[in-house]
C-alpha cells in the first residue's frame, strides 16, 4: 500500500486562496488547520511504515481510526493508521492523546497567570480556536506547573542578602468544606548585585510570629547565612523571630506602617496638626533632631492620644535605625513599600478569584503572577552602585563573606 505523500505546493495554493478569501491564519476555520492535519497524518504514516519494516513477525496495515485532536489551530480530525498485530504505538500522537503538543497548555497557563478565571479561559479558547474545554481539563493543565513550583520553592539561595522585606497578603481558600482566610507570606530580597527577587512564598491560616519563625528557618536551610537589614511591619514578636535566626540582622520597622497606625487613634479634626508633628520625626535629617520631634509629639499629644505616642516611644529603637545610614540606603529601608507594591500587583491579578479552591490553586496563581511581574524587574536597583559601596564600608566583613 502506498503511503500518502504530503504535497506542500498544493497546500500553499490552498492556504493562499483561503487568506485571500479573508480566512484567519490560526484558530477556528483557520487556513493552518488543514496543514496540521496533513502533516500529522504524513508523520503517522511514516511512523507505521518504519514500524512494519522493523517488525520481526509478519505484520501489515489494518485500516485507520479517526479521532479529533485539539490544537491551537482548531480541532483537527486525523486518521491514525493501525496494524494487524495492534503493536503500533505512535509517538507523534499517542493512542489516547487528544491535545497536540504543549502550545495549548502554554496558552492556558499564560492566561491563568494573567488572572483569568477558568470559565473565562474556556470561552476564550472556544472563541479563538473553536475548542471546547472544561474547567476540570484546565485544572489538569495548570497542575503541570506544580513540579516547577516545588523546585522553585526549594531552590538554594545566596549566602548574604543586604536587604530583605517580609510581609503577608491574605486570601480566602476553601478547606474542609468551609472558607478560611489564609496568609501568604512573601519574602523579597536584594542580593549583593542589587538584583531583586522573590525568595519564597508560604501559606498559613493566619499571620503570626511563630509561623514567620518557620519561614526564616526554611530560608536559613536553603542557604542564607546573613541578612544585613530586614524591613518589616510591627507584627508582635516578628522582630524577635528574625533576631533569633539571624542575630546580626538589624530590623527596621516600617515608618509608613507606623504613621498609618498612629492616625487610627486621631479624629479627623486633629489629623493635619498631628501629621505635621509626625513629619518633624520621620523627615528629620538626624536621629537627634528626630528625637526632639518625638519629645514634642509627647508634649503636644501625649494626653489626648496616649496610645499613639506610646507606640512611637516603645518602637523607637527599631523605627529609628534608618537614621544611621546615608540617604541612598535610608530610602530603601525606611518602609516596606517595595513589597507592598508587589502585593498590590498580585491583588490586580488575583482580584477575579474571590475564593480559591485549595492552597495549591492559590500558590499556582501567585507563582505564575510572580513570573510575569519579574519580567519587568530591572537587573539592579536604581542607585545600587553607590548604596553597595556604602554598605561595604559599613559592613565590610559581612558583605564580603562567602
Amino acid at each position: 500500500m502506498n503511503t500518502p505523500v504530503f504535497d506542500f505546493n498544493t497546500f500553499e495554493a490552498e492556504a493562499l486562496k483561503g487568506l485571500q478569501e479573508g480566512k484567519p491564519l490560526e484558530g477556528k476555520n483557520g487556513v493552518l488547520a488543514p496543514l496540521v492535519k496533513r502533516l500529522l497524518e504524513a508523520g503517522l504514516n511514516g511512523e507505521i511504515a518504519a514500524h512494519l519494516k522493523e517488525s520481526i513477525t509478519p505484520n501489515r496495515r489494518n485500516g485507520k481510526m479517526s479521532k479529533r485532536v485539539k490544537t491551537v489551530f482548531g480541532n483537527v480530525d486525523i486518521d491514525t493508521p493501525r496494524d494487524r498485530e495492534g503493536s503500533f504505538d505512535p509517538k507523534l500522537i499517542a493512542k489516547r492523546q487528544t491535545v497536540l503538543g504543549d502550545a495549548l497548555d502554554h496558552k492556558v497557563i499564560s492566561l491563568y497567570g494573567m488572572g483569568m478565571s477558568y470559565n473565562d479561559i474556556c470561552k476564550h479558547v472556544e472563541e479563538l480556536y473553536g475548542l471546547s474545554v472544561s474547567p476540570s481539563s484546565l485544572t489538569l493543565i495548570t497542575d503541570k506547573i506544580i513540579e516547577d513550583v516545588k523546585l522553585w520553592q526549594n531552590r538554594p539561595l545566596e549566602s548574604v542578602y543586604p536587604f530583605l522585606w517580609l510581609d503577608a497578603i491574605h486570601y480566602k481558600v476553601k478547606e474542609d468544606g468551609s472558607i478560611k482566610t489564609k496568609a501568604v507570606y512573601c519574602i523579597l530580597g536584594v542580593n549583593r548585585d542589587g538584583v531583586k527577587d522573590l525568595l519564597g512564598l508560604y501559606i498559613s491560616e493566619n499571620e503570626g510570629a511563630k509561623f514567620w519563625l518557620n519561614v526564616l528557618i526554611d530560608l536559613q536551610n536553603r542557604g542564607i547565612r546573613d541578612v544585613i537589614i530586614a524591613c518589616i511591619d510591627n507584627l508582635k514578636c516578628f522582630a524577635e523571630a528574625i533576631e533569633t535566626i539571624f542575630p546580626k540582622t538589624e530590623v527596621q520597622l516600617c515608618v509608613v506602617h507606623q504613621i498609618r497606625n498612629s492616625m487610627k487613634y486621631v479624629p479627623s479634626k486633629h489629623m493635619k496638626p498631628v501629621m505635621e508633628s509626625l513629619k518633624l520625626i520621620y523627615q528629620a535629617a538626624t536621629k537627634e533632631q528626630a528625637e526632639i520631634g518625638l519629645a514634642l509629639l509627647e508634649e503636644q499629644w501625649g494626653e489626648k492620644y496616649p496610645a499613639m505616642v506610646k507606640s512611637w516611644l516603645n518602637n523607637w529603637d527599631r523605627l529609628s535605625n534608618y537614621f544611621k545610614y546615608p540617604k541612598e540606603i535610608r530610602k530603601v529601608i525606611y518602609t516596606t513599600n517595595i513589597i507592598e507594591s508587589f502585593n498590590s500587583q498580585l491583588r490586580k491579578v488575583t482580584k477575579t478569584k474571590r475564593v480559591f479552591s485549595s492552597d495549591m490553586a492559590l500558590f499556582k496563581l501567585i507563582y505564575l503572577a510572580y513570573g510575569n511581574l519579574k519580567k519587568g524587574w530591572i537587573d539592579s536597583m536604581s542607585g545600587w552602585k553607590l548604596a553597595y559601596a556604602q554598605m561595604v564600608i559599613l559592613f565590610e566583613e559581612r558583605m564580603m563573606q562567602q
